[in-house]
């Protein structure tokens, strides 16, 4: 498998946990975030967004979109719950994390810290924070009674929020409030198999 990715990205940071986790051996291909002049180039065939992650399996087949490719790597595994509810409950947390924590995390983390040009973005800032800290109190809240997202276990839900929330820091965002985040930050890092995101 060939993994068309940038180290910094979260998305594609997800992907690269997951094959970590089910000892999965693969190549990876990097690409510029803030240069996409290529883009089209090595990925308009294989991804019409021209996103990265995307995953080119062994019989050349392609798919992109993080979540996707991570279910794609995990079904039948213990990172996928059997249980109907258990299961649609994961696909909620996914479903959460790209509607409305990486849009706020993700993107103040990219202005701020990848970019190289934040003052570009000064007056779109506020806005994001608040949203990202909103995002923040809605996990803080689930997590407090509870030691992973969904279940009794790590799950695809874990590893999708875990990507962004880990790092939400370099996009200063403050996890000093958010004791529950900070103790399944750190389980989910204990896991067999982790990897860290610049590894």
């Amino acid at each position: 498998m060939l993994l068309y990715e940038n180290e910094q990205s979260g998305n594609c940071y997800k992907v690269r946990l997951v094959l970590a986790y089910l000892g999965v051996d693969y190549e990876r291909r990097q690409l510029e975030v803030n240069d996409r002049s290529n883009r089209r180039e090595v990925l308009g065939h294989l991804n019409p967004a021209l996103r990265v992650p995307t995953l080119v399996l062994d019989d050349g087949r392609a798919l992109p979109e993080s979540n996707a490719i991570i279910w794609y790597l995990a079904q039948d595994t213990a990172l996928v719950p059997s249980d109907p509810f258990v299961h649609a409950q994961m696909l909620q947390w996914m479903f959460f994390e790209q509607y409305d924590h990486e849009p706020a995390i993700a993107v103040v983390r990219y202005m701020r810290h990848i970019s190289g040009r934040p003052e570009d973005f000064a007056d779109r800032l506020p806005e994001l924070e608040r949203k990202g800290y909103a995002v923040l109190d809605a996990m803080e809240g689930h997590l407090a009674d509870r030691v992973y997202f969904v279940g009794d276990g790590l799950t695809l839900a874990d590893v999708a929020l875990y990507a962004y929330t880990h790092v939400a820091p370099e996009g200063g965002f403050s996890l000093d409030a958010y004791p529950a985040i900070r103790r399944w930050l750190a389980r989910v890092a204990d896991q067999p198999g982790h990897v860290p995101i610049d590894a």
